[in-house]
């Protein structure tokens, strides 16, 4: 069956009912949560994966798809109306976007931001469709050793580039290594860091691990960080853009579109890379009027790097479904999510589960739509939402992430941990540790662990089978890049101010 066919079962299966219900739910609770500084995507669908116990899969994929894709518009809304960038990758859209709504074309701001995302994660998720089945194909070929390569490639590549520096991207995937471990080990039996509570044995749910670092742990961070006043938002109308505005918009989408999709893609490259790469070539680009507002407030500064950000959100779901490959905080949370049905995408995925993958695709294009149709005329009601004071907001949070867990095994123990995950999580972020390597680290260092066993047995013991698969040895050596790549940029820019230094000489 074709993948045109597969993807109008999807549509046939997204546009029922209850999932229609899921999907408004995820792209409301995205853009809600999205809008609220500090908050992202990946914290809501942590606070959310318990609800993976009482929903059917293919409703909470769609809902967590809605959720994902509404988080990363949502973030554009604080970055025009408060300045402060809801998601990182939001960071960009701020630099015009606020400068344009001081000057009173906020709805214009908006607006742009509304429908870049809606055009770039349409033409995002349609290259996802062509995309999947590709490297599904070439996936089916991996081995066990080429799968621990993959591993070790996503480990490298994500602590080195969202980490402001190797050493605390592999201390902080070190820690969530060590939080796999904790369990039974299922090759030989033994109790492994479980210290002699019964309840460990199974091992720490990646759900408690989930909310802990990532909900738990933001939630503390930014309430101690945030003052208890209310915030100057900047007035807004209902969103609208002109005919000019149509015409310097519309470039900026399909361009800053194709600069988020591949990066989306790879492994650690994010959100963050196309949105400046983005916003540099619109500058470069821009002529006339344009070139003279950019720093004023210039909407082509938004319309890009919003247009990327969303695309690249598409473009993280292609490494995710087909080799089981997260390449974000957000798509680290969604494959717990997988695992806590006892699925694992990859190519098997398409294989056994066609129906539950193709269903989440196609309601990606359903909640795009939703997203247009919601927060064009929604604007001034997600501007209100930025008044909610933050000591109840961030109260809110750390008692909706205790019940949550809580209801997994109805235990204290659990509790316990999850606290102290989450000040785990806020000391992570005090001292500059960045999180997503922890969790992707708990999440994939099991899986790594059993393929490594699995080649050495092969193997009989003999190391060498670990580069002896062309497709292993790329990836080991795309892993080495990834490590040495930043450490040689800091050399290399330490030579370059000494350089430039001059010499004091005596007379």
């Amino acid at each position: 069956m074709g993948s045109l066919q597969l993807l109008m079962d999807g549509f046939a299966a997204a546009l029922t009912p209850v999932n229609l219900l899921y999907a408004l739910i995820g792209v409301t609770l995205g853009t809600l949560v999205g809008v609220l500084p500090g908050i992202g995507p990946a914290m809501t669908v942590a606070l959310l994966l318990p609800i993976t116990f009482t929903v059917p899969p293919a409703s909470a994929f769609i809902m967590f798809a809605g959720i994902y894709y509404g988080g990363m518009y949502g973030g554009s809304t604080t970055s025009i109306l408060l300045n402060t960038p809801g998601e990182s990758s939001s960071m960009i859209t701020a630099l015009e976007g606020n400068k344009m709504a001081r000057r009173g074309r906020a709805a214009q701001a908006l607006a742009t931001a509304a429908v870049g995302s809606f055009v770039a994660g349409t033409i995002a998720t349609a290259l996802l469709v062509v995309a999947a089945p590709a490297v599904v194909s070439f996936a089916i070929s991996f081995g066990p050793e080429d799968y621990f390569a993959l591993a070790i490639l996503a480990f490298t590549a994500v602590s080195s580039v969202l980490s402001r520096s190797v050493v605390r991207g592999l201390a902080s995937l070190g820690l969530g290594l060590v939080i796999g471990l904790i369990g039974i080990d299922q090759q030989t039996g033994q109790a492994r860091l479980t210290l002699g509570v019964p309840q460990l044995l199974d091992g720490i749910d990646v759900v408690i691990v989930a909310v802990g670092l990532f909900a738990l742990g933001e939630a503390l961070y930014v309430a101690s960080r945030l003052r208890h006043a209310v915030p100057e938002v900047v007035p807004v109308g209902r969103a609208w853009m002109g005919r000019a505005d149509w015409r310097r918009s519309w470039l900026p989408w399909l361009r800053g579109t194709a600069l988020g999709f591949p990066f989306g893609a790879l492994p650690g490259g994010g959100a963050e890379i196309p949105t400046f790469l983005s916003y540099a070539a619109e500058k470069r680009l821009a002529r006339g009027v344009a070139k003279e507002e950019y720093g004023k407030g210039a909407i082509e500064g938004v319309a890009g790097p919003e247009a990327a950000n969303n695309a690249s959100a598409a473009g993280t779901l292609v490494p995710l479904l087909t080799l089981g490959l997260p390449t974000s905080a957000t798509a680290a949370i969604l494959l717990a999510a997988f695992q806590q049905y006892g699925l694992q995408p990859g190519p098997q995925l398409f294989d056994h589960n066609p129906a539950l993958v193709w269903a989440m695709i196609a309601s990606l294009f359903v909640g795009n739509t939703m997203l247009l149709v919601l927060n064009l005329p929604l604007a001034p009601l997600w501007a209100r939402v930025l008044r909610v004071p933050r000591p109840y907001l961030y109260a809110g949070i750390v008692l909706f992430a205790a019940l949550g867990v809580y209801a997994l095994n109805g235990t204290v123990v659990d509790l316990f941990v999850l606290y102290v995950l989450g000040l785990l999580g806020f000391s992570m972020r005090r001292f500059g540790l960045p999180v997503a390597p922890a969790v992707i680290g708990m999440i994939l260092g099991p899986m790594a662990e059993i393929q490594l066993r699995r080649a050495l047995a092969i193997g009989a013991g003999d190391v060498s089978v670990l580069v002896r698969s062309p497709i292993a040895a790329v990836l080991l050596a795309l892993a080495l890049l990834a490590l040495l790549t930043p450490l040689v940029r800091r050399l290399m820019a330490r030579r370059g101010v000494d350089a430039i230094t001059p010499v004091s000489r005596e007379d």
